[in-house]
C-alpha cells in the first residue's frame, strides 16, 4: 500500500480518482462500506480508488480535553486499512491550521490535484471544514459545481443498532466484546508498543511485555486469555489489565501487560497487536506476593486449556 502525506501527491496518480474520505477510527463495518463502495465504483470505471483520512483524530486537536479514547491510533488504522486491500492511502495532517480551512477550499484543493476527480464517497453524517460547516448537502452542491459525483453511504445497522465508533467504544468499555466485534466486523484488538517495566513478572517467573497503547480504548480491568501478533506471528498468552493493586500501591495508572506462552525474545520497541479472547477474572488485591503468584499460575493453566 502506498501512503501519501499531502493533497498535491494526488496529482501523480492515474485518474479518474475515487476518494473515500473519513476519520475511519476503528475501520468498522460502516467505514468498510464507504471504502468498499468507492473501490467498486473505481473498478467499474477503470479508475484509481484512494482512501483519505486524518492524523491525529480531529477531536485531539479541536477538543483535546474531551477527546475520546481511540479504537485505532494512526499506525493501527493504517494496518487495518492495508488489510482491506487498499492500494493508496492519503493521510492528511490535522492541525489547527487545517481545521480553519473552509470546506469549499478543501474540496477545491482535491479537485485541482486530481486528474480528474470522479467521485467522493463519505458516510451519511460526515462533516468537514471550518466549524464543521461542510456536510453531505454542501458536498453535493460542490460536486455539481466541479463536475464530480458524490455518494453518501447510509448507516449500517447490526440488530437494529447503528454501527458507530461511539457505540463500539461504549461496548468495549462495558466489556461487551462480542457486540464490539459484530460492529467492527472483526475481533477488537489493541496495538501497543512494548516498553520497559519494573521486570517484576520476570522475577516471579512470569515475564510480561508492557504495552503503551496510544490512547486506544481499554475494556474493563481484569485478566484475559489473549492472542498477540508480533512481526506477523501469532502467540497465545494472558493479559493483565489494571492498576496492579498488590504490587503498585497508591498508583492509579492502568497498565496493559501480557505474558506470552513459551516465548523468550527481546521485543522492546516492537509493536504488538493484542486480541482479547476470553475474560477470566476481575483484578483484585492479594494479601501478599506469594498468593498473587499462585493465582497467576492458575490463570495461566486455565488459559492454556482453552482453545
Amino acid at each position: 500500500m502506498e501512503i501519501l502525506r499531502s493533497i498535491p501527491e494526488l496529482e501523480r496518480l492515474r485518474g479518474p480518482l475515487f476518494l473515500a474520505i473519513g476519520v475511519f477510527d476503528g475501520v468498522h463495518r460502516g467505514h468498510q462500506a464507504v471504502i468498499s463502495t468507492s473501490a467498486d465504483h473505481a473498478a467499474a470505471s477503470n479508475g484509481t480508488p484512494v482512501v483519505v483520512t486524518f492524523d491525529p483524530h480531529p477531536e485531539k486537536v479541536l477538543r483535546p480535553q474531551a477527546a475520546p479514547h481511540l479504537l485505532s491510533a494512526t499506525e493501527h488504522k493504517i494496518a487495518l486499512i492495508r488489510a482491506l486491500g487498499v492500494e493508496h492511502l492519503l493521510i492528511i495532517t490535522f492541525d489547527k491550521q487545517f481545521a480553519a480551512t473552509e470546506p469549499e477550499d478543501f474540496v477545491q484543493k482535491l479537485v485541482i490535484q486530481s486528474k480528474p476527480l470522479q467521485e467522493i464517497c463519505v458516510g451519511h453524517e460526515w462533516s468537514f471544514g471550518k466549524n464543521r460547516r461542510g456536510n453531505l448537502d454542501l458536498l453535493k452542491k460542490l460536486g455539481a459545481k466541479f463536475n464530480f459525483d458524490v455518494v453518501g453511504i447510509p448507516p449500517v445497522k447490526i440488530n437494529g443498532a447503528v454501527v458507530s465508533s461511539t457505540a463500539i467504544r461504549e461496548a468495549i468499555e462495558k466489556g461487551d466484546l462480542a457486540k464490539a466485534a459484530e460492529m467492527l466486523g472483526r475481533e477488537y484488538t489493541i496495538l501497543g508498543t512494548v516498553t520497559r517495566g519494573d521486570n517484576l513478572g520476570k522475577k516471579i517467573g512470569f515475564p510480561t511485555a508492557n504495552l503503551s497503547a496510544h490512547s486506544e480504548q481499554f475494556p474493563p480491568n481484569g485478566v484475559y486469555v489473549a492472542e498477540a501478533r508480533i512481526d506477523g506471528e501469532l502467540y497465545r498468552g494472558v493479559i493483565n489489565l489494571g492498576i496492579r493493586p498488590t504490587v503498585s500501591i497508591g498508583k492509579s495508572e492502568r497498565v496493559l501487560e501480557i505474558h506470552l506462552f513459551d516465548f523468550n525474545r527481546d521485543i522492546y520497541g516492537h509493536d504488538v497487536e493484542v486480541r482479547f479472547l476470553k475474560f477470566l477474572r476481575s483484578e483484585k488485591k492479594f494479601q501478599d506476593l506469594d498468593t498473587l503468584v499462585q493465582q497467576i499460575r492458575q490463570d495461566v493453566e486455565q488459559a492454556r486449556q482453552l482453545r
